[in-house]
């Protein structure tokens, strides 16, 4: 856009080193799927997990008792039965309930009865993930349970309560990385710390790259799991954004998200413009990533990445991770393949409801390999192209057996 006068921010070498290691034609399980199960729960994300994608992706709230919660609402209306259990607290935010309060609800039954045709009996009764929870399954674990469903915990030295999990008898060998959003990061002041105290805890993150926990993965799965790109943080918040790259000390990705909205941290208008100085911002704070949302059914939302916002965002050398992909026609439209319109592509990783529908896509087109030269402590990044696909059903039936 050289008659906007634009000069993109330099990276800095932290940041391009950090590219270098992000693996392209990356598939963002958007919470685990919306499209076949109840989002952010523990159903969707081994669906997830095990159909191959090659991260999950949850939102990050914070309960009254300071645990790290998978939910993306700010309100618990309409994603459980908060109007039923505490009808004089419905409409609280979640940081104003405990973590065992919480776990009282049920995030599941909401699903079956907005979706009959993809309803299933299982998923009456899930209940709210934790960051912790989440990972584990990326690990390859599912939650510990008795023989009433009810979860079995452990107490560590501080007194918290944690999960207790089991290896998962469904798993099928994948180790994707996580995706964590800092969701109404204003609500939860220190929320950048705690998310990185929670990661170092569990061994994805440290600023010694050496020290994170080992992974073991497998030939011809993902194994984005034991990789340094094991966690892509994200943001819409500008404030945020500033305080992840204090936090992380160690730069891993961060991807800025961008909105058209009234909001403070919102692009007001798409213009070259306003555009430019939302990349250059990014930049500055430690973004390598930009996401942008794009446009088509089912969710209409604004293109921001039309042909020019794409010039500038590579002009700017960042990779593109658009939400949200639903449907194979704007795979077609946003990656370059269509055969009717033929182009480049705008997309290195795409945040999606429907996984299986994007790998296959990928696959398709034999374009689902990562950066196969990019090797982590002697271990390949992905190898998904020989993956054996399963039906999203068998995948369904293997996650329900005892």
């Amino acid at each position: 856009m050289d008659e906007y006068n634009w000069t993109p921010e330099l990276l800095p070498l932290d940041s391009i080193k950090a590219l270098t290691d992000l693996p392209r034609n990356i598939v963002i399980a958007h919470r685990g799927t919306t499209w076949w199960a109840p989002e952010e729960t523990e159903v969707a994300m081994r669906w997830a997990r095990n159909v191959g994608a090659d991260y999950l992706e949850l939102d990050l709230q914070r309960t009254k008792d300071g645990y790290l919660v998978a939910l993306h609402d700010e309100s618990l209306l309409r994603t459980t039965n908060v109007a039923l259990l505490f009808p004089e607290r419905k409409d609280c935010p979640v940081s104003e309930f405990t973590l065992d309060e919480l776990r009282l609800l049920d995030i599941g039954s909401w699903f079956n009865k907005a979706n009959p045709g993809r309803a299933r009996e299982e998923f009456v009764g899930q209940d709210i993930l934790t960051l912790e929870d989440v990972v584990k399954m990326a690990e390859g674990y599912r939650i510990l349970r008795d023989q009433n469903g009810k979860r079995l915990y452990s107490v560590d030295k501080k007194g918290r309560r944690h999960s207790r999990y089991e290896i998962d008898p469904a798993d099928h060998g994948n180790r994707p990385g996580i995706y964590p959003e800092t969701k109404e990061p204003h609500l939860f002041p220190g929320i950048e710390w705690d998310l990185r105290n929670e990661l170092e805890r569990l061994g994805w993150y440290h600023p010694d790259a050496g020290k994170m926990k080992k992974i073991q993965i497998y030939q011809g799965k993902v194994g984005i799991g034991n990789t340094l790109t094991r966690v892509i943080l994200q943001t819409f918040s500008d404030d945020s954004l500033v305080k992840l790259k204090q936090v992380f000390t160690r730069r891993i990705p961060v991807c800025f998200l961008l909105w058209l909205g009234e909001g403070p941290s919102d692009l007001k208008e798409n213009t070259p413009e306003a555009y430019a100085e939302k990349l250059n911002y990014g930049i500055r704070n430690g973004a390598i990533i930009a996401g942008p949302s794009i446009g088509g059914e089912p969710n209409c939302y604004p293109d921001l990445l039309g042909r020019w916002q794409h010039d500038m965002i590579r002009r700017a050398g960042m990779a593109i991770h658009p939400y949200t992909f639903d449907t194979e026609e704007q795979m077609l439209a946003y990656t370059g393949w269509n055969p009717e319109c033929p182009g480049v592509s705008r997309v290195d990783g795409m945040f999606t409801n429907r996984a299986d529908m994007s790998i296959r896509f990928y696959q398709k087109r034999n374009g689902r390999v990562s950066l196969n030269s990019n090797v982590v402590w002697g271990m390949p990044y992905n190898l998904q192209k020989e993956k054996q696909f399963d039906e999203v059903e068998d995948i369904f039936r293997k996650l329900g057996q005892k």
